[in-house]
């Protein structure tokens, strides 16, 4: 597995930020059962840099605190079945691994809702990676159904990792 994790905020955590973004994107691998060694990347950048590439990106001109880059069309979230017959299109042809996607997390918003929430900044970064990583499996919340089963699948892969509420 290759998880390639870019810190460009003058902000710092005072957290294993690292530790945190790999085991949780290890666990989030488990639990949708991916059957391939895969590729993620994760910039972690200030709300500035996040407001621009929302902008560029989904045309919204505002600071969020995650964006989800998946680089896989799924029929339907975490089907792996198919994905072997468009090798060319989703495998790192120098690795063999799957390339998953991109996460981009805001250092400030992590600070932000972890204060607006009561939780630590180490389980708003978890949450956030775990939420990250099921949009790069294919999952959606635009629905009320498909906001449940994310909420569900996010609390269990946390809890996995001993980030409970």
């Amino acid at each position: 597995m290759t998880i390639n994790i870019e810190y460009e905020s003058e902000k710092k955590l005072d957290i294993p930020y690292e530790d945190i973004i790999t085991a949780v994107i290890e666990t989030s691998m488990d639990y949708e059962g991916c059957p391939y060694e895969a590729e993620v990347n994760v910039l972690i950048t200030d709300n500035e840099d996040i407001r621009q590439i929302n902008q560029e990106f989904r045309n919204i001109d505002n600071p969020t605190d995650v964006l989800s880059f998946p680089m896989v069309d799924y029929e339907f979230p975490s089907d792996f079945d198919r994905l072997e017959d468009m090798a060319n299109d989703y495998f790192n042809p120098e690795t063999g691994e799957l390339l998953l996607g991109d996460i981009v997390i805001s250092v400030d918003k992590v600070i932000e809702q972890a204060e607006k929430y009561g939780h630590s900044e180490a389980r708003e970064m978890a949450f956030l990676v775990a939420h990250s990583m099921l949009h790069l499996f294919g999952y959606d919340h635009m629905e009320e159904e498909e906001r449940q089963i994310m909420e569900q699948k996010q609390e269990e892969i946390l809890s996995r990792r001993g980030y409970v509420r």
